[in-house]
């Protein structure tokens, strides 16, 4: 079955990882949230979420195949989150985040060598005097981004992303079912 952990923290937008955590389930993919600490987090919708276990836990699991990063403003990028990243980057084990969840990505180092998407821009980094880890020269906008076993997306995408993420695990027969449930979701 396999793992595919959901990073969890405060005033994440979680709207943006409830789908793709659904999406996995559909492919039979064991969803573990975890974060810093087993505290409660509270989402910027205001719901609270309690994780199923700590990142430094999680970096101990044996069948991980992936991470999914919502978004969000937060960027505290911890030294246990950061080994995370960088080890299933080193298994090639997929690494997702969409909107600006991908600063988790950059911060770790993951994405200097890969295409990428972002809702963050450089100019709105700086106006808001954060921190900017992106090589921007591999950034691509567009509402997906795969680039070997990293994908991200606009927070608008969620439900292109959570589609990019079925079709890593080979969960469509072909394009036609990708597209097929594609237009459904979006309604179209």
């Amino acid at each position: 079955m396999g793992k595919v952990l959901v990073f969890l923290y405060d005033n994440m937008a979680d709207f943006e990882m409830t789908f793709p955590a659904t999406a996995m389930k559909w492919i039979k993919k064991e969803v573990i949230t975890i974060a810093y600490t087993k505290d409660t987090v509270t989402a910027n919708s205001n719901l609270q979420y309690h994780p199923h276990m700590t990142v430094e836990e999680a970096l101990s699991l044996t069948d991980v195949l992936g991470l999914i990063i919502p978004g969000g403003w937060e960027l505290d990028l911890r030294e246990d989150l950061k080994n995370l990243i960088n080890k299933l980057n080193s298994e090639g084990k997929l690494l997702s985040a969409i909107c600006a969840g991908p600063q988790y990505l950059a911060k770790a180092g993951v994405l200097n060598e890969v295409k990428f998407t972002t809702t963050l821009s450089k100019d709105e980094l700086e106006k808001q005097n954060k921190a900017d880890y992106f090589n921007w020269k591999n950034f691509v906008r567009q509402n997906v981004v795969r680039d070997k076993n990293i994908v991200t997306a606009l927070g608008n995408a969620f439900i292109d992303f959570s589609m990019e993420l079925i079709d890593f695990f080979n969960g469509f027969k072909d394009q036609n079912q990708k597209d097929a449930y594609i237009s459904h979701y979006k309604g179209l």
